[in-house]
């Protein structure tokens, strides 16, 4: 039996299976990519207001003023604690995943969440900021979690030829949450001095959404299957997702073939990984990948938007609201000049094209390649030390940029053109192409790479399992 793809000008490319896969989509982002987004975008619009509650505690308990030095340290905590409690979250979010299952930790993450949600939203009335710090660590640990899982439940459940489009539903909910965000921290909403705190615990509202919608939808089929060895559920689980027959038939092959290959392969551990030498080159993909989604210079426009665009000369009364078109577009920024009103504008809508492009490659494409590259026993493995890189580099850009600019000034984005240009081409040489090809088709276009010489032997192996594989199948029918 050959399994061939489907042509592509074929009708069952032109659409999406069913509602139901779509819908799940939803359920997953809005309690994952999104929840990261939002977090990260609405604790810069309280700093102000943070920095007095801050003074005003510390006046109170201790009889004297906070020194300047230390209130900076303590807002640094604050904000930069996220990345360390997003570092735990990656941790152990592959965990999570194969012990309750993609869907199962997903809900369970919510619970952090809520727990952050009402830390924060506490700090205030209770005079003690050291919640606020709790709470920013939790919703960090949350984002981490969701930021791994959800893109494993994606990549899994989407057909071959629909996965690099549902790919992007990763980075439609990551910048969804960023502009929300920056919406409701508008001054005229939650932005305001009395309202900060429900602003920080309004990371709850997509928690309870995820908690209301997740749990009409299914497990993720490859998990109920290879990890679970349920094959009724999984078949249940394509029937929704896949809706025709046709459709759930070509999934379930595909599934019980990786099922195969695997032939009760355990799932790893990360450092197994390190010194499998069948998955160097997807892991070396990994790590570069992930370090140059995060070391773009993206997240220096998110965490200094407004530093950015006083510098470029944009008005600080209108800051707030161009600051919405970095989430709206996903930016970054342009060399700033002052020599005519005009070119601050040009600065401007150089951060909008930035973001424009890095939301249409990088941003929503990296998570969801990595369940592309490695096969279910690896594929947990993988996303924690994906997720791990990424928030390191993450919070290694957020210390390091403000030199950056005092060294460079003007031309603190070129050391960003330099990493762009070497990542795209490493993916130019290295990174095979992924549309429409099925998770042991991937693995097959690394193994010359992997193995070099060794690979006409590995194939020829990998083919006879196959074909014995295919003989079952014939007489399972």
């Amino acid at each position: 039996m050959e399994y061939q793809p489907l042509l592509r000008g074929s009708s069952t490319h032109s659409k999406f299976p069913s509602w139901t896969l779509f819908l799940a989509v939803c359920a997953v982002g809005i309690g994952g990519t999104f929840q990261y987004g939002y977090n990260v975008s609405i604790i810069n619009a309280p700093t102000q207001h943070i920095h007095r509650f801050l003074n005003e505690t510390w006046t109170s308990r201790y009889h004297k003023e906070l020194n300047p030095d230390l209130l900076t340290f303590l807002w640094s905590v604050i904000a930069s604690i996220f990345s360390l409690g997003g570092l735990c979250g990656a941790l152990i979010g592959g965990s999570m995943a194969i012990r309750l299952g993609r869907k199962g930790a997903l809900l369970m993450n919510n619970i952090i969440a809520i727990l952050a949600s009402i830390l924060m939203g506490i700090s205030f009335p209770t005079g003690l900021f050291e919640l606020l710090i709790a709470g920013r660590f939790l919703i960090g640990i949350n984002s981490g979690i969701g930021i791994c899982v959800q893109p494993l439940y994606i990549g899994e459940v989407a057909p071959k030829h629909l996965r690099g489009g549902m790919a992007m539903g990763t980075s439609i909910f990551l910048t969804g949450g960023i502009l929300t965000g920056q919406i409701i921290g508008l001054r005229e909403l939650l932005g305001g001095e009395l309202y900060w705190p429900l602003l920080l615990s309004s990371s709850c509202l997509p928690a309870f959404a995820q908690l209301l919608f997740l749990p009409w939808f299914p497990e993720s089929p490859r998990y109920l299957l290879i990890d679970r060895g349920d094959e009724l559920s999984c078949a249940k689980a394509l029937k929704r997702f896949h809706g025709s027959s046709e459709d759930y038939q070509r999934e379930m092959e595909d599934i019980q073939r990786e099922c195969f290959a695997l032939h009760g392969e355990k799932p790893k551990k990360p450092w197994q990984l390190f010194t499998d030498r069948g998955v160097r080159w997807q892991l070396i993909t990994v790590i570069v990948m992930t370090m140059g989604q995060q070391l773009s210079g993206i997240n220096a426009i998110y965490f200094y938007a407004t530093y950015i665009f006083e510098q470029a000369g944009i008005s600080a009364e209108k800051i707030p609201y161009v600051t919405l078109g970095t989430g709206a577009c996903e930016c970054l920024t342009a060399l700033t000049c002052e020599l005519y009103s005009w070119v601050p504008y040009v600065g401007m809508t150089s951060v909008f094209a930035f973001i424009l492009s890095f939301g249409l490659g990088p941003g929503g494409i990296t998570n969801t390649l990595i369940a592309e590259l490695f096969i279910q026993s690896s594929r947990p493995a993988a996303y924690i030390i994906g997720g791990t890189i990424s928030w390191i580099s993450f919070f290694t850009i957020g210390m390091l940029f403000p030199f950056i600019v005092t060294g460079l000034k003007q031309y603190c984005f070129l050391v960003f053109l330099l990493e762009c240009s070497s990542v795209a081409a490493f993916i130019f040489l290295v990174i095979p192409e992924t549309k429409n090809k099925s998770f042991l088709e991937i693995k097959k276009e690394f193994h010359k790479l992997n193995f070099g010489r060794n690979t006409k032997k590995k194939e020829t192996e990998l083919y006879e399992r196959r074909q014995l594989h295919d003989e079952f199948l014939k007489n399972s029918v």
